[in-house]
C-alpha cells in the first residue's frame, strides 16, 4: 500500500561526461553517499505488534496479497499458494541462493528451502521481523544456509541466484526505482530472474480514462493511507515498472495481476480483525483498532474498484 520517500536520500549529482567516454554528453551519476533504508518509516508499521498482527494474519503471517485458486481455500492456503505461484516463475534448482528483499515474516524463505532445497537470504527494515525469522530459522532442520539481516538492498552487494520482492517496492520511493534494478542487476548471474510483486496504482489520467471517479473520499482516504498507516507510501505505476527495469537490461517475461485476490485477502483481514476487537483494543487501543478497520475496508474497495492493482513481474537478466 501507498508509501511516499523517507528521509536519508543520498546526495546525488550529474555532471557531463566528456565526449568519447560513455557516449557524447551523457550525465555521470555520481553517489556521494550511500543510499540509506527508510527504516523510520517502515518500523513505524512494521513493529507496531507482532501480537497485533496475529489477531488478523493467517498462520504463516503473510502480509500481502493471497492467491484464491479454489474457491474453498483457506486464506492460509491462498498465502502459501500466492508464495508457491512466485517462487514458481523463478526456476530455482537446488543448492542456489535466493534473496527475499522486503522478506516479512519469513514465509517465503521457508516454503522456498521446503519445496526447492535453495540458501536464503532475507532483507527486512523491521527489527521485529528479523528476531521472528531469526528464531524460525534457528528452529529449522536443514543443511541450507539461511540468514536474515536488518538491512535494505541498498546496503546489500552479495552475488545471489534469483530474487523475489513480495510487497516491498511500494517502501522504494519512486526516486529509488532506478538503483533497485540496476543493484538487482548487478548482483544476478547472466541467467538470473527477478519476481517483483508489487501494488501498482493509476495516474490521474488513466483514472480518468477508465471511467472512475475522482471523488473527496478518494483523496482522504489516500492521504490517510500515507500519513497515517504507511508513512511516505508510493506505489509504482505498471509502466513505471516496466520502463525502469527495461532500462537496467531486464526483459519482462510475464506480468499477472491478482486484483481480484487483495479485494479478498483485505476482507478476510478486516472480518478477522472485526471478529478479536476486544483483544486487538486490548494490545493496541480503540483508535489503532479503528485506523486499521478503516485501512483495510477502504482498500479492499479500491482494488474492487479498480483504483489499484497488485501485478507480479517475471523479470529475467
Amino acid at each position: 500500500m501507498p508509501r511516499a520517500c523517507g528521509e536519508g536520500e543520498a546526495s546525488v549529482r550529474s555532471v557531463q561526461a566528456p565526449k568519447g567516454h560513455l557516449g557524447s554528453g551523457k550525465a555521470l551519476h555520481l553517489m556521494v553517499n550511500d543510499l540509506t533504508p527508510h527504516f523510520e518509516d517502515v518500523q513505524a508499521h512494521y513493529d507496531l505488534s507482532d501480537d497485533f498482527f496475529r489477531l488478523f494474519l493467517d498462520p504463516t503471517q503473510t502480509y500481502s496479497c493471497a492467491h484464491f485458486e479454489r474457491e474453498d481455500m483457506t486464506l492460509e492456503e491462498a498465502q502459501i499458494a500466492k508464495i508457491d505461484l512466485a517462487l514458481g516463475k523463478l526456476g530455482l534448482q537446488p543448492g542456489m541462493t535466493l534473496l527475499d528483499i522486503g522478506c516479512g515474516w519469513g514465509a517465503t524463505m521457508r516454503r522456498a528451502i521446503a519445496q526447492y532445497d535453495v540458501n536464503v537470504v532475507g532483507l527486512t527494515l523491521s527489527k521485529n521481523q528479523a528476531a521472528h525469522v531469526q528464531k524460525s530459522f534457528d528452529e529449522m532442520d536443514t543443511p541450507r544456509d539461511r540468514r536474515v539481516l536488518l538491512a535494505g538492498w541498498e546496503q546489500f552487494n552479495e552475488p545471489v541466484d534469483r530474487i523475489v520482492s513480495i510487497g516491498a517496492f511500494e517502501h522504494f520511493g519512486h526516486d529509488r526505482h532506478a538503483d533497485f534494478f540496476a543493484r538487482a542487476h548487478k548482483i544476478l548471474p547472466p541467467d538470473g530472474v527477478l519476481l517483483l510483486h508489487t501494488i501498482t496504482g493509476l495516474t490521474r489520467q488513466q483514472m480518468v480514462d477508465h471511467g472512475l471517479p475522482l471523488t473527496l473520499w478518494l483523496a482522504r482516504f489516500l492521504k490517510f493511507i500515507a500519513t497515517e498507516i504507511f508513512p511516505g507510501g508510493q506505489p509504482p505505476t505498471i509502466e513505471m515498472v516496466e520502463e525502469q527495469s527495461a532500462k537496467t537490461g531486464f526483459t519482462l517475461t510475464r506480468r499477472q495481476s491478482l486484483q481480484p485476490h487483495y479485494a479478498r485477502t483485505l476482507d478476510l483481514w478486516a472480518e478477522a480483525l472485526q471478529e478479536h476487537k476486544s483483544e486487538a483494543i486490548a494490545i493496541q487501543s480503540e483508535e489503532v483498532y479503528e485506523r486499521y478497520m478503516k485501512y483495510l475496508t477502504g482498500c479492499a474497495k479500491l482494488f474492487r474498484v479498480g483504483y489499484i492493482d497488485v501485478n507480479q513481474f517475471t523479470l529475467a537478466k
